[in-house]
C-alpha cells in the first residue's frame, strides 16, 4: 500500500453514482471479523418489527418474513415514549442458546484465520480502572443487555444470508452545501459483536458506520480535500484528515483505506490496536477520592499515566487490517445503493434498526438510521455534514483567497474611517476639556459642569475604544496579508494543524505484557475482594491493618510484574518516610510548633538587624 498525494479529479457534472464510485473507500477488516456491510432490504427480510410501549409491554407489529419497506414505513400512531425497533434474532430457548453457542465454538475452533486477541487490556489500567471494569461488568447483570447467545445466532444467520447471496454494500449519499460536494458512505451491519467477540464495550443488533469525503469544484472539476471517519471518542475537527496527509491517510489508486475496528466497526486512518475507554460516572465524592489516590500514585510513587478520569475502563479496538478487504481492486468489491433524504426507509422510519435491549445507558440498544438519533432527533452527520467534521467554518481552497481579499478590503476601509474620525473626536474632547476648566470657580455652572464631565468621560472612552480597534485591525491586517501571501505562493497549512486530539494506535510496548502480568491483572480485583471478605469474616478487628498490608503487597506485586520494582520500592520508602514525619508532627505538635515559632523569630530578627545596618 503506497500512500499518494494525487488528487484525482472528476467532472463536476458526473452522476452521483459515478462520484461515489470514483472515491469509494477500501475497508480493511481484522482477522476474525464476523459481520460485513449488507443492504437494509436484505436484512429486513430476516427481521420482525416490534414496539416497546411506555408501560413496558412488547408488541409485535410485523412478523419475520413479512417485513418490507412499505410495511416498515407504514404510518403507525404510537404513544409518547414508545420505541419501535427491528429484531434480527428472536428470543432463544435454553436449548437453542446452547445449540448456537456450540455451533459457533466449533466453527471458530476450525477457523485458521480467526481472531487472536493477545495480552494486555486489563494490564494497561491500574487498580482503580480494574475496579471500574468489575463494576461495569457487574452492571450487565442488572441493566438491559444483549445475551451472548444472540451474537452467536446472529453470526450463524448472517453467514447463511452471505452464502445465499454474497455481496458487500454501502449506502451512498451525495449532498451539496456551501460550495462543498459531500460524499457519504453509510455501512450497515447486521450485528455489532464488540463485547462478545473481541472483549469490547458492548454488543447490539445492527450497526451504522459512515465515512465522508468533501470535494471542491475548480474549473469544472471536483477534487477531494478532506475525509472524515466516524469513530469513538472523537468529534468535529478531530474526525477529519486532509487528502494530502501522507502520514495519516493511505490511498490506493485514489481510494482511501479505512481500517475497521473488529466487532465495533469504528473507522480508523491507520492500522493498529486502539485504546478506547469508557468513563464511569460515579458520585462526586468517589471521583474526588479517585483523583486524590491517582495524584498520590503519580507524584509520590513516580508512576506514569495521563491525567483524567481514574475510573476510565481500558478497552482495545482491534483495527489491524489483516483480514478481508473490500473495495476497488480488492478480492471483494462494493455494490453501491444510492440514498437521499427522499429515500422512504431513511426519511420515514425513525425507530431502531435492531433489538431494543432496554439498556438505560443505550450501549446495548440498537442504533437508529442515518437520518435520526435513537430519540428521533436529526442526526448531525446527516443534517449538518459540514458541521459534523468542523468544516462549516472552512471554505473550499479556491474560495479562501477571495474571502481573505474581501475581508482585507473591509478592514482597510474601516481603518480609513478611524484615521479620519479619531482626530475629529480628539479635537472635540479637547474643546470640552477647555470649557470644563473655564467653568471651575463659578458655582452657578455646577450643574452644567457635572453634565460636561459625563460627556467628557464617555467621549474619552469612545476615543480609547477607537484607538484599540485601530490597533487590533492593524495586527489583523498584517496576519491576513501574510496569509494571502502564503496562499498565493501555494504554501498550505500543516495537514493536521486543525486537530486537537489525534487517534493513534497504541504501540506494542504499551499494549503487551508478559502472561503472568496479564493473568495478575485479570485476577487481582477478585483476589482483593476475596481477601477483604476473608478478613471481615475471620478477624474484623484487624481490618485496617489488613488493608494497609494488602495495599503495600499489591503495589509491590504490580511493580515486580511491570519491571519497575526498584523504582516503586524507593517511592514506597519515600512515602512511608513522609507518613512517619506526619505522624511525628501529630504526636509532638506542641514541640514542633514551638520550634517553628523560635525559627521564625530568629529569621525576622536577622532581617531587621540587617535593615538597621544598611
Amino acid at each position: 500500500m503506497n500512500p499518494s498525494t494525487e488528487r484525482p479529479g472528476v467532472q463536476a457534472d458526473a452522476s452521483d453514482l459515478d462520484l461515489l464510485r470514483a472515491f469509494e473507500p477500501i475497508v480493511a477488516y481484522t482477522k476474525g471479523e464476523s459481520f460485513y456491510p449488507i443492504d437494509v432490504e436484505s436484512h429486513m427480510q430476516h427481521c420482525s418489527l416490534w414496539v416497546h410501549q411506555p408501560d413496558g409491554k412488547m408488541e409485535m407489529l410485523v412478523p419475520e418474513g413479512e417485513l418490507d419497506i412499505a410495511r416498515l414505513t407504514e404510518p403507525r400512531a404510537v404513544a409518547f415514549g414508545a420505541v419501535k425497533f427491528l429484531r434480527f434474532v428472536g428470543a432463544l430457548s435454553l436449548t437453542e442458546s446452547a445449540q448456537v453457542l456450540t455451533t459457533q465454538a466449533r466453527r471458530r475452533a476450525t477457523q485458521r484465520d480467526g481472531f487472536r486477541a493477545g495480552q494486555g487490556r486489563l494490564a494497561r489500567g491500574g487498580y482503580l480502572a480494574r475496579l471500574a471494569d468489575a463494576l461495569f461488568t457487574a452492571t450487565l447483570v442488572v441493566r438491559g443487555h444483549v445475551p451472548g447467545a444472540t451474537a452467536a445466532a446472529a453470526e450463524i444467520e448472517y453467514r447463511s444470508m452471505l452464502r445465499n447471496h454474497e455481496r458487500y454494500v454501502y449506502h451512498g449519499r451525495v449532498a451539496r452545501h456551501n460550495d462543498w460536494t459531500i460524499l457519504q458512505y453509510w455501512y450497515f451491519y447486521s450485528y455489532n459483536n464488540w463485547r462478545s467477540g473481541f472483549q469490547g464495550v458492548n454488543d447490539h443488533e445492527s450497526d451504522w458506520e459512515m465515512v465522508t469525503i468533501y470535494l471542491y469544484e475548480e474549473r469544472g472539476c471536483l477534487t477531494p480535500e478532506w475525509i472524515a471517519y466516524a469513530s469513538h471518542d472523537f468529534q468535529g475537527d478531530d474526525l477529519r484528515r486532509r487528502w494530502d496527509d501522507q502520514d495519516e491517510l493511505d490511498l490506493v489508486e485514489g481510494h482511501p483505506v479505512v481500517f475497521a475496528g473488529a466487532g465495533s466497526h469504528a473507522s480508523y486512518f491507520r492500522k493498529g490496536e486502539y485504546q478506547a475507554a469508557v468513563n464511569i460516572r460515579l458520585p462526586k465524592w468517589a471521583m474526588q477520592a479517585g483523583h486524590w489516590i491517582r495524584a498520590v500514585w503519580m507524584h509520590f510513587l513516580g508512576a506514569e499515566g495521563e491525567a483524567g478520569n481514574p475510573f476510565r475502563i481500558p478497552f482495545v479496538d482491534y483495527a489491524r487490517g489483516d483480514g478481508l478487504r473490500i473495495g476497488s481492486g480488492q478480492a471483494e468489491e462494493w455494490t453501491p445503493v444510492l440514498i437521499d433524504e427522499h429515500t422512504s426507509w431513511v426519511r420515514n422510519y425513525q425507530g431502531l434498526w435492531g433489538l431494543y435491549a432496554k439498556d438505560p445507558i443505550s450501549g446495548e440498544n440498537a442504533p437508529a438510521g442515518p437520518m435520526y438519533h435513537r430519540d428521533g432527533s436529526p442526526r448531525d452527520a446527516w443534517a449538518h455534514p459540514l458541521g459534523f467534521a468542523g468544516l462549516d467554518k472552512v471554505p473550499p481552497p479556491p474560495k479562501e483567497i477571495g474571502l481573505l481579499e474581501e475581508r482585507t478590503r473591509a478592514i482597510e476601509s474601516r481603518q480609513a474611517e478611524l484615521e479620519r474620525d479619531i482626530p475629529e473626536k480628539v479635537v472635540a474632547l479637547r474643546l470640552m476639556g477647555t470649557e470644563a476648566k473655564a467653568m471651575v470657580g463659578n458655582p452657578h455652572l455646577a450643574r452644567q459642569y457635572d453634565h460636561l464631565q459625563h460627556e467628557m468621560s464617555a467621549s474619552a472612552e469612545q476615543v480609547l475604544e477607537m484607538r484599540r480597534e485601530e490597533s487590533r485591525n492593524g495586527a489583523l491586517l498584517d496576519s491576513l496579508q501574510a496569509r494571502l501571501t502564503c496562499l498565493k505562493a501555494g504554501v498550505k497549512d500543516p495537514p493536521r494543524a486543525h486537530t486537537a486530539h489525534l487517534a493513534s494506535p497504541v504501540s506494542r510496548a504499551n499494549i503487551r505484557f508478559n502472561r503472568l502480568a496479564e493473568g495478575w491483572a485479570a485476577a487481582s480485583m477478585s483476589l482483593i475482594l476475596i481477601l477483604i471478605g476473608g478478613i471481615l469474616l475471620v478477624a474484623p478487628q484487624y481490618i485496617w491493618a489488613g488493608l494497609a498490608i494488602m495495599c503495600v503487597f499489591f503495589i509491590l506485586v504490580e511493580a515486580v510484574l511491570r519491571g519497575v520494582f526498584s523504582m516503586t520500592l524507593a517511592s514506597v520508602s519515600l512515602l512511608l518516610a513522609l507518613l512517619t514525619a506526619v505522624l511525628l508532627v501529630i504526636e509532638f505538635w506542641q514541640q514542633v510548633l514551638a520550634f517553628g515559632l523560635f525559627a521564625v523569630a530568629v529569621y525576622l530578627l536577622v532581617q531587621k538587624v540587617a535593615e538597621l545596618r544598611s
